[in-house]
């Protein structure tokens, strides 16, 4: 029988693994940039995604059985209520980057350990302490810094306090608000059912829910016309959703959650160097302030949050 690997070795492969996951995040929003820019639909980007996830999931569910093993609860509340709060993301999230931007978008997004620091008392009984307090409102102000740093039209974006960049603030805090009620629902689900089998039926439930209510809403997804958007749309599905989730689950393995959350979170400053680097998607330098104050903020909140 061979013997386990070194506790060193295995706690910078957990460490790598969460780069690796946070890395791949990071690339969402530069790929559905990207996508925009060939004529796609906002609301097919974030229909593609998930889909091509679920196929992922799908796929390897064929060597993970019990991927495929529920109850009632699970197609109830996993599959029903998680997919709604997946369908809501999913599109919230493609307007917020087309209107505010990658950093702003992903920044957005870190609005949710605020709110769940919030609506984990009511719902779950946890404490709201100081020190949450505070660095919630340490990453609102990181938030709002980045959200107003970003040069406008520079990047193709539009211009600060202008109706488009509102629908993308609206977008970000509709995206952020689902991430949250998925992180709560997970607190629920993942001892029932583990991670793996939580995502699987969290994205499998959201895929459904996109394909009834977009052609209701008459945005029927339309496939990518080239050969370049469908390679751009496997990067965010297979890349993006899949592997940095199973990245992410191979690093709890050998990480705990805090570490694992704090590496993870180099996702906002990845999509925004990318889309520096490819959009020309410029920060001010409040903007880039307000970006590392986020990181920082949620840095100290998921170490503060570790396991004893």
């Amino acid at each position: 029988m061979p013997s386990p690997p070194p506790l060193r070795t295995a706690t910078l492969a957990g460490f790598g693994f969460a780069l690796a996951a946070g890395a791949l995040w990071g690339t969402t929003g530069p790929l559905s940039t990207a996508l925009y820019g060939l004529g796609v639909e906002v609301t097919d980007v974030g229909f593609w995604r998930v889909l091509l996830a679920t196929a992922g999931f799908c796929l390897y569910g064929l060597v993970r059985r019990e991927l495929f093993r529920v109850d009632r609860a699970a197609l109830l509340v996993v599959m029903g209520g998680g997919g709604l709060i997946v369908a809501v993301f999913e599109v919230a999230y493609q307007f917020a980057i087309a209107g505010i931007g990658v950093a702003g978008a992903a920044t957005l997004l870190y609005l949710a350990p605020m709110m769940v620091a919030v609506l984990a008392r009511p719902l779950l009984g946890e404490a709201l302490t100081t020190a949450r307090v505070a660095l919630a409102a340490l990453v609102l102000l990181g938030v709002t810094l980045t959200v107003t740093g970003h040069t406008g039209q520079d990047g193709g974006l539009p211009p600060v306090f202008s109706s488009a960049w509102l629908v993308g603030v609206t977008g970000g805090l509709l995206s952020a608000s689902a991430y949250a009620g998925s992180t709560l629902l997970a607190r629920w689900a993942v001892p029932r059912y583990g991670s793996a089998r939580t995502l699987f039926l969290e994205i499998l439930g959201g895929t459904a829910v996109l394909a009834i209510t977009l052609p209701l809403l008459g945005h029927a997804p339309e496939p990518p016309a080239t050969a370049a958007g469908w390679t751009l749309v496997v990067g965010l599905g297979i890349g993006s959703v899949f592997a940095a989730n199973l990245f992410f689950f191979a690093a709890v393995k050998r990480i705990e959650a805090a570490p694992t959350a704090i590496a993870a979170s180099i996702e906002p400053v990845v999509g925004a160097l990318l889309a520096l680097a490819i959009f020309g998607q410029q920060l001010t330098p409040l903007g880039w302030i307000g970006l590392f104050t986020v990181v920082a903020g949620v840095a100290t909140s998921y170490a503060r949050e570790r396991s004893p």
